[in-house]
């Protein structure tokens, strides 16, 4: 995955903002909401992932302890993702650094973010969190969220062109092929997908598998990850939009369920399932799945998590709308409420709350440079 670029969706947006008018997209002014990021954005974003990645505290542990031994800080039992309140959020907050590097390699913060990743992506320091996964007890740790983003912190590194990134994907590779040894165990045994809109979502960790297995050239992973998405969700058919959301969903369901699809599918067959799935969208709108949530509390550490599903929705409905054929009438309702969730959801990222900011930036960067392309995908039903 080439780094680096506006998402084309979000250019395409530029020059033809959609509108519906009897079953056809309408020309409009372009809309400022889908301006690629910017270095200053990056900038600030960058800065929030700084704050935390080497703060030990506050700290929620995932740590199942097999003796008094055990009882130890954060810092001791993961080395290198002990930052960020939790072991997940330290993980991807790791991705964003790596990320906006890539994409604006002369951020003021460069120097600031490669001294962190350089101190936390040690050799001696991967070798232990490791170890820590092979101890009995272990093998639900971070399952199946943590394991999504720290292949995609693996694949962020495996495709960048950098003496430091080289360095830090050799360090990071044996926790990657790790996770992926679980990854490859666990799903033949998940008889059924967990479709939570919080962290053990299984259609968001497929797609992330999915991604790194295609980066990597790991067929077994991929024909595994495309042969449960299939069973999992191919035949789902009239999901309930108006149940979204969920009180403290990071996650739509339903979105992110579609957005495994449109990578496991292809344009037309995928086409004709998000039809099956969703139809209340082209029949009715959908307004509690495509108009953004509201965030009542943004000090609540569970009621921010809708800022995280603003996000995650605009991701989506991008993607989503990028495989759909051009001339599907859901498809400028998609890239129209994309804007509005990412409108809303950016503009609230520095809270002044530890409890949004150690996380949500990530969400942001992965939403503002994910090259989701309309060319490419696209195709006739």
């Amino acid at each position: 995955m080439k780094s680096g670029f506006a998402p084309a969706l979000f250019l395409f947006a530029l020059a033809l903002s959609p509108l519906i008018a009897k079953e056809r997209v309408q020309p409009v002014a372009p809309s400022e909401e889908l301006l690629p990021l910017t270095e200053a954005e990056g900038s600030r974003f960058a800065s929030l992932a700084l704050r935390c990645v080497e703060r030990e505290y506050p700290n929620k542990l995932d740590h199942v302890m097999n003796g008094p031994e055990e009882v130890k800080g954060p810092k001791a039992l993961h080395p290198s993702f002990y930052g960020c309140f939790d072991w997940h959020s330290s993980v991807h907050g790791h991705w964003m650094l790596v990320r906006l590097l890539r994409t604006f390699p002369a951020l003021p913060e460069a120097p600031q973010i490669r001294l962190a990743l350089r101190g936390n992506l040690k050799a001696e320091n991967i070798a232990q969190e490791v170890a820590y996964l092979s101890q009995k007890e272990r093998q639900s740790f971070e399952r199946t969220y943590g394991w999504a983003w720290l292949l995609k912190l693996a694949q962020e590194l495996r495709g960048w062109d950098d003496p430091d990134g080289r360095e830090w994907s050799k360090n990071l590779q044996p926790l990657a092929d790790a996770i992926v040894d679980r990854f490859k165990s666990f799903l033949p045994r998940q008889t059924y997908p967990i479709r939570t809109g919080v962290h053990p979502n299984t259609a968001f960790a497929l797609a992330f598998a999915f991604d790194y297995a295609r980066s990597c050239g790991d067929k077994g992973l991929e024909e595994l990850v495309v042969r449960r998405s299939k069973e999992y969700y191919l035949s789902d058919t009239l999901y309930p939009a108006v149940w979204e959301p969920g009180g403290e969903d990071f996650f739509s369901p339903a979105l992110m369920e579609a957005d495994l699809m449109a990578r496991v599918l292809g344009p037309a067959e995928f086409h004709r399932w998000f039809h099956r799935f969703l139809p209340e969208i082209s029949k009715k709108g959908a307004p509690r799945l495509l108009s953004p949530a509201t965030v009542s509390d943004r000090h609540d550490p569970k009621i921010v998590h809708l800022d995280g599903l603003n996000l995650s929705r605009a991701w989506c409905m991008a993607h989503i709308a990028s495989v759909l054929p051009k001339n599907d009438s859901v498809r400028p309702l998609l890239i129209k409420s994309a804007a509005a969730h990412r409108k809303d959801a950016l503009a609230n990222i520095q809270s002044g709350s530890y409890v949004g900011e150690h996380w949500l930036a990530s969400f942001a960067v992965y939403l503002t440079t994910e090259p989701f392309s309309l060319k490419e995908r696209g195709s006739k039903p």
